[in-house]
């Protein structure tokens, strides 16, 4: 574990904020929150990411999808205030991710906790790391005790010699998934650059300027994917811009500065607020797919001014492609899909284009206008979608449609597996695959067909050990 910036150690026995946190009263947490200050912050939350049916997350602490995208980007410093068994775990993203870096952290106790010296702390924590040789912004997150108690990050100086200061709250009683938590903070990133390109002019990106309008992608998506992206928008005379979260400071100033954005991942609520705010058009759906593919081109030409014929060259030749694509590598099968990335939509949809029998879609996120056509699409194909899909849904599904292969969180593919059926993450064995244009349907067929052909050889297994057992 990272070693703590100066500060009083960690909590004692006796503290009282014992049961704040993603597993506790979330009402009782929240109307507690409200209280020490926190009402503004918890409200804002609650319009950006609804709630489903659980009142705390049934994945990843949410906190852990913010410090990845401070994390993954670069001259950018953390720091992290919360219980120190929570810190403990999050810093496992670190070295989970490979990101070679500290994460700071700002221990308290009762009395820091409760006087207000936990603000001092952090305050002082943040002036003891800005160094503008070594960053471009320092990030400090509040996790659930802190945010309970209070804890007004919004007082943080904005910059320090020069050294941006973003302060975010990231309770796990606030924000469901840790995916919505990645908004959390490239929001705020985007709302500080958006002020500070209203300020004045900014130091843009060496290679920034193409001379074509840009396209910011909104949302992690496989490295590949922008480079095919951009070759789809060379017809219409675009290029695609940064994707969001970002990898470094000045990409948000280039994502600001762009003809439209494609809101491949449809819940960063906060960070579509910004683009509105700097007088950007937003599209969702993603080039997934003949289908989505041709609606997605036609979306972002009307968005750019993109003449007709023009539109219909790219949509022309890029039909072409995908359909030679998906006749080469064709899935058989029924499937149930499930996770909690927010591309689970858009994942059915190839997955329905490649000739697969998709009967269920469950995402954790919410649903927004960014979705509704990747939802309509699906559901008059009759597939059943969920958002906000609690486990319990995504089991209901696997039973009910008694698939060749389900798709889906670890529980659901150890569900699954135990029963004699294949089963694939969707995280790490899906979503990190290419999924846009021609390359889309060879990526993900190679692998679901590989598991599926596997059902024969799991059942066989699972009859010797229940032979053995027996």
């Amino acid at each position: 574990m990272d070693a703590p910036l100066d500060a009083p150690q960690s909590t004692s026995a006796a503290d009282p904020a014992e049961g704040i946190g993603c597993h506790g009263d979330a009402a009782q947490v929240r109307a507690d929150a409200a209280e020490q200050g926190a009402g503004e912050i918890l409200d804002q939350f609650a319009k950006d990411y609804p709630t489903g049916p659980h009142d705390q997350p049934q994945s990843m602490c949410p906190a852990f999808g913010s410090l990845r995208v401070g994390l993954r980007m670069k001259r950018t410093a953390t720091i992290l205030s919360g219980s120190a068994c929570c810190v403990y775990g999050l810093t496992f993203t670190s070295h989970f991710y490979g990101a070679r870096r500290s994460v700071g952290y700002v221990p308290f106790n009762s009395e820091t906790l409760v006087t207000g010296k936990l603000f001092e702390d952090i305050r002082d924590a943040v002036h003891q790391m800005a160094d503008p040789d070594k960053y471009d912004a320092i990030v400090v997150t509040n996790l659930c005790v802190p945010t309970a108690s209070g804890v007004p990050l919004r007082l943080l100086p904005k910059q320090i010699n020069g050294v941006r200061i973003v302060g975010i709250d990231v309770p796990g009683f606030g924000v469901p998934t840790h995916a919505e938590a990645k908004d959390v903070l490239a929001g705020a990133m985007l709302a500080y650059a958006r002020k500070e390109i209203e300020a004045g002019p900014v130091m843009p990106l060496p290679d920034h300027d193409s001379g074509k309008p840009t396209v910011t992608l909104l949302g992690e998506v496989f490295p590949a994917d922008p480079i095919i992206i951009g070759q789809m928008l060379t017809p219409l005379g675009l290029a695609a811009g940064p994707s969001v979260p970002t990898r470094e400071w000045r990409e948000l100033y280039a994502a600001l500065d762009c003809a439209a954005v494609a809101a491949i991942h449809p819940f960063y609520t906060a960070s579509v607020r910004e683009f509105e705010a700097a007088g950007r058009d937003v599209v969702g759906s993603a080039p997934v797919g003949v289908e989505g593919t041709h609606s997605w081109l036609a979306a972002i030409g009307a968005a750019c001014g993109v003449p007709g014929e023009k539109i219909a060259v790219a949509q022309n030749a890029m039909g072409g492609a995908i359909r030679g694509a998906l006749a080469q590598v064709p899935i058989e099968g029924r499937i149930t899909l499930s996770g909690y990335e927010g591309s689970e939509l858009i994942v059915a949809r190839l997955l329905v284009e490649s000739g697969a029998d998709v009967r269920y879609v469950g995402t954790a996120c919410p649903k927004t206008r960014f979705s509704a056509d990747d939802a309509a699409w699906l559901e008059a194909k009759g597939v059943a979608v969920k958002f906000r899909a609690a486990l319990e849904d995504d089991l209901a599904a696997y039973e009910a449609f008694e698939p060749d292969l389900a798709i889906g969180t670890t529980p659901v593919v150890q569900h699954a597996k135990e029963r004699g059926t294949p089963a694939l993450y969707f995280t790490n064995l899906i979503s990190a695959r290419p999924l846009m244009g021609p390359a889309g349907p060879g990526g993900i067929a190679e692998v679901v067909n590989g598991a599926i052909r596997g059902k024969d050889r799991m059942q066989t297994m699972r009859a010797f050990f229940e032979e053995e057992a027996a």
